[in-house]
């Protein structure tokens, strides 16, 4: 895994092979952060983002590395944790803090909120469908901040509320939202 953009740009990182977590491709994640970058998000602002579904730590590394002042990355699976937690240790920046819960749980309990929301789950989840509504309940998401939901091509929220747009990277689709539609 690689980091494509900011001041980490070029770092890599080995992911296990057992991982069952599977990483954001870099055509995707350079479209994601493109469309981040000149549409939703001023990273000199330095927002606070919140990575649901950390996995391999790709996109909160990539938040991270563009200035975020803070990028939480949520895991529930332990091994993926202590990835996550062994990442930060060799980087050293404190502004990334992993933490092993959870997601579901852990939107109900915080009481921060943030700039960027990025969901990254398992595309074969359940209630994958439910998690819009579930972080737009929890109010965690600031008033002109951004959700960005990774999915499959199985999945269309264009009629959801806060639906703002869909962008499609081959197998890789992103489906974006806020409380104040752009």
């Amino acid at each position: 895994m690689r980091i494509i953009g900011g001041k980490y740009k070029h770092k890599r990182f080995d992911v296990p092979h057992t991982f069952k977590a599977r990483p954001t491709t870099d055509f995707a994640k350079e479209g994601l952060f493109n469309i981040l970058t000149n549409v939703y998000v001023d990273f000199s602002e330095e927002p606070a983002a919140l990575d649901l579904f950390g996995g391999t730590g790709s996109i909160g590394l990539e938040f991270l590395s563009r200035g975020c002042r803070k990028v939480v990355s949520v895991e529930k699976d332990f091994k993926h944790y202590q990835f996550l937690t062994k990442v930060a240790r060799e980087l050293g920046d404190k502004n990334w803090i992993p933490i092993h819960a959870d997601v579901f749980k852990f939107i109900q309990r915080t009481s921060e909120r943030y700039d960027i929301i990025f969901a990254d789950p398992p595309y074969a989840l359940d209630n994958l469908a439910d998690i819009p509504r579930l972080v737009f309940e929890a109010d965690i998401l600031v008033p002109d901040g951004i959700f960005i939901l990774e999915h499959g091509k199985d999945y269309s929220f264009t009629d959801a509320p806060h639906f703002m747009d869909h962008r499609s990277y081959g197998s890789v689709n992103f489906s974006f939202f806020s409380l104040e539609q752009q």
